[in-house]
């Protein structure tokens, strides 16, 4: 499961061309995300890039 982790928080970095995760994540306006790291989450269990 760490092996996982790692490789999905790799893959999130090659996705994200900016340094905070909600600068570029489909839940990133209004009340759609209430995570308290928003908006400058390095990390995310929800973030999902935009399309």
């Amino acid at each position: 499961m760490r092996l996982f982790k790692r490789l999905r928080e790799w893959w999130l970095r090659l996705r994200c061309p900016t340094e905070f995760l909600c600068d570029n994540c489909r839940y990133d306006y209004g009340q759609a995300c209430t995570r308290r790291e928003r908006p400058n989450a390095l990390k995310c269990p929800d973030y999902t890039p935009r399309g």
